[in-house]
């Protein structure tokens, strides 16, 4: 038998410089609403953005005194879906409460 190459043989894939770049961040936001109740925020910081009960409060505190503070960092995606996911519930509830998110 000769030496006679399959096309598969033949075949080399070269791996060229590929580069994969992280996702870009986003801060999800809490916005002081002056209606929704603090409990309320504390649970969404609970439940939705995963926060023990210390860091919830403390983070419902900062956008109470504050206006607003940074709840979360996450991909785009992800960002995006805990905006609808909080917004839902707080419609749900009957709060105006409001999420949004900004490139970090």
């Amino acid at each position: 038998m000769g030496s006679r190459q399959t096309e598969f043989e033949s075949d080399v894939i070269a791996e060229e410089d590929i580069s994969t770049k992280k996702p870009k961040p986003y801060h999800v936001i809490i916005h002081n609403d002056h209606y929704t109740t603090m409990a309320f925020v504390v649970m969404v910081l609970e439940t939705i953005f995963h926060h023990p009960e210390p860091t919830a409060t403390a983070l419902m505190q900062r956008v109470h005194n504050s206006g607003s503070a940074v709840v979360g960092t996450y991909s785009r995606e992800i960002a995006e879906t805990k905006i609808l996911e909080t917004t839902a519930l707080a419609r749900q509830n009957g709060f105006p409460l409001k999420c949004t998110m900004q490139p970090g």
